[in-house]
């Protein structure tokens, strides 16, 4: 199973932040998408990072509500960690896994098409075990 099936399923839609925008921003453009992280991106469209809702937690613990005011190049991941969209959700856990991160851009070609949280993969993941299950139990019992 690869990256884009899921992609598919959940829309491709990715939701972007200005890196000049502030973190208060920034938070208001997460909890209106109910996401946890988003693309950071220049004035030109170019990816320039992502920032998470950790991020944010972390500058505001540093430097209390003034971080607020703190635009979102400054809190962002600069390192972007990608993943191709013919990925295998496997391996997209064990990059998340290895890099610590729960939010991986998927990209096709160099071009950014969505992006998957770990939530995403770990819910796909039991979804087939649970349906890998029941057809044994069907097979087992029709035999």
């Amino acid at each position: 199973m690869k990256l884009q099936s899921i992609l598919q399923d959940k829309g491709g839609a990715v939701v972007t932040i200005g890196d000049n925008e502030t973190l208060l921003e920034a938070a208001r453009i997460l909890d209106s998408n109910k996401i946890g992280a988003a693309v950071a991106t220049d004035s030109k469209g170019k990816v320039t990072g992502v920032l998470s809702e950790r991020d944010i937690v972390r500058r505001v613990a540093q430097y209390g509500a003034d971080a607020l005011n703190i635009p979102v190049s400054e809190a962002m991941t600069r390192d972007v960690v990608t993943a191709p969209q013919d990925m295998s959700v496997e391996e997209g856990l064990e990059r998340m896994t290895d890099r610590r991160i729960r939010h991986l851009p998927i990209v096709n070609q160099g071009e950014l098409i969505g992006i998957v949280s770990i939530g995403d993969l770990v819910k796909r993941k039991i979804s087939v075990a649970e349906t890998e299950a029941e057809a044994l139990k069907q097979y087992i019992h029709a035999g």
